[in-house]
């Protein structure tokens, strides 16, 4: 059983910078792939960025250009650079995990964009 724990979001202005941390519990190359999500209020969580076993990186178009997703195999944890925020950026951004047919998910950290 993974257990996946977010942590890094706050309050950035807009066109500032802000990197978000996900520590799992287990080897993240036990993962088929990790990931960020997004949940802004009133709006279905949707996908950011994800990163395969591989190292093969997947960006939304929304944040191609702008977000970087990372990872430390010997810290046993993921990140997602995310600059030149946007108004349109902030949410509960979520870490995501896949191993086989199991998806492990974070409890969410907030990002919020506002000046």
């Amino acid at each position: 059983q993974a257990q996946l724990v977010e942590s890094g979001g706050g309050l950035v202005q807009p066109g500032g910078s802000l990197t978000l941390s996900c520590a799992s519990s287990v080897n993240i190359f036990e993962f088929n792939s990790m990931g960020w999500y997004r949940q802004a209020p009133g709006k279905e969580r949707e996908l950011v960025a994800k990163i395969n076993v591989g190292g093969t990186t997947y960006y939304a178009d929304s944040v191609k250009g702008r977000f970087t997703i990372s990872r430390d195999g010997a810290m046993k944890m993921v990140f997602l650079q995310m600059s030149e925020l946007k108004p349109e950026d902030p949410a509960v951004y979520y870490c995501n995990g896949k191993i086989l047919r199991y998806v492990y998910w974070g409890q969410g950290t907030v990002v919020t964009v506002s000046s």
